[in-house]
C-alpha cells in the first residue's frame, strides 16, 4: 500500500517527524519504493533519478543510454519498462514520465514529421507507459505518477510551437489519467518547469544556440533577454525541478492529484 509512513500506526503523525534543531525533518516514505524515471541520463530526469535514491527509493532509469536502454516512442515501451521494474524490485509504485526535448523552428517550417516525432515523445510515450504502470499499481494499493510538462504547455512560445502544444496535451493526458486512477490510490501529477539550466538550453547546440542563430543575436543576449522574462530573474535549477516531483512522488503528497505544479520562476503569471 502506498500510504503515508506508518500510516498504520497508532503514534499521532506530528510525533514521526524527527526534530533537528528548530527545523523538522520530514520522512517522506521513499525509502524501498520502485521507481521508473525516463530521460535519466542527463538534466531533471537525472537529477530526480539521483534524489529518489538518496532517499531510499530503488530506481530503475530509463534513457536510450541508460541503466535500461529503451526508445520510449515505441510502441511496447511501456509495457516493457514496467516488465523490468517489476522483473527488478518486485513491483512499481512511481512513474516520472521526463523524458523529451524542443527544438527553436517556426511555425511555418515545421514539417509533419516534426509534429509526430513530438506527438510521439511527449503524448504517446506517457501515455503506454502510464498505461501499463497504473493499472499495476492500484492492483497494490496505489502509487505515484508525475509527468514532467512544460510552462509552454500553459503558454505556448512561438519559438518551440510543436513542443508547446504537445506539452499541452501532456497536461490534459495527465488529467485524465489521475481522474480515471484516483479512487484507486494512483496519484497523477504534473509539473511544468519554465527555463532550467539543463543541457537542453546550455549545452552546445542547445536551445540558448538555436535561438542565437534564429535572431540573429548573441547566446549572451538570449539569456539575458530569457532572464528578463522571469520575475524570479534567473532560470531554474535541475535539482529544484527534481525536488518538486520527488515530494509529488511520495508520500506525503497523498491529497494532490491532477495538479500541474508550476515550477518556473513566476513564468507563467497566472494562478492555474
Amino acid at each position: 500500500m502506498f500510504g503515508p509512513p506508518g500510516h498504520s500506526s497508532t503514534v499521532p503523525l506530528d510525533a514521526r517527524f524527527v526534530r533537528a534543531g528548530t527545523f523538522a525533518a520530514v520522512d517522506l516514505g521513499l525509502d524501498g519504493k520502485a521507481c521508473i524515471v525516463t530521460g535519466a541520463s542527463r538534466g531533471i530526469g537525472l537529477a530526480t533519478a539521483d534524489m529518489l535514491a538518496a532517499e531510499g527509493a530503488q530506481v530503475l532509469r530509463v534513457s536510450r543510454s541508460g541503466e535500461l536502454a529503451l526508445d520510449i516512442t515505441e510502441s511496447d515501451a511501456g509495457e516493457r519498462a514496467v516488465a523490468a521494474c517489476e522483473e527488478r524490485f518486485g513491483r512499481v509504485d512511481a512513474l516520472v514520465n521526463n523524458a523529451g526535448t524542443a527544438e527553436v523552428k517556426p511555425l511555418d517550417e515545421l514539417t509533419d514529421e516534426d509534429w509526430q516525432e513530438q506527438w510521439d515523445l511527449h503524448v504517446m510515450a506517457p501515455l503506454r507507459l502510464m498505461r501499463a504502470a497504473a493499472p499495476r499499481m492500484s492492483e497494490r494499493g496505489g502509487g505515484r505518477i508525475v509527468n514532467v510538462c512544460s510552462s509552454a504547455g500553459k503558454r505556448p512560445s512561438l519559438s518551440y510551437p510543436a513542443y508547446s502544444v504537445t506539452k499541452a496535451a501532456q497536461l490534459s493526458l495527465s488529467r485524465v489519467f489521475a481522474d480515471a486512477f484516483a479512487a484507486r490510490g494512483v496519484l497523477v501529477n504534473a509539473v511544468t518547469p519554465g527555463p532550467v539550466e539543463t543541457p537542453l538550453w546550455m549545452a552546445e547546440g542547445g536551445l540558448a544556440d538555436q535561438a542565437a542563430e534564429a535572431k540573429g543575436i548573441s547566446r549572451d543576449e538570449v539569456l539575458a533577454a530569457q532572464r528578463e522574462k522571469i520575475p524570479l530573474g534567473r532560470f531554474g535549477t535541475e535539482e529544484e525541478i527534481a525536488a518538486t516531483i520527488v515530494f509529488l512522488c511520495s508520500a506525503r503528497a497523498s491529497n494532490v492529484t491532477g495538479a500541474a505544479w508550476s515550477v518556473d520562476g513566476g513564468t507563467v503569471p497566472v494562478i492555474i
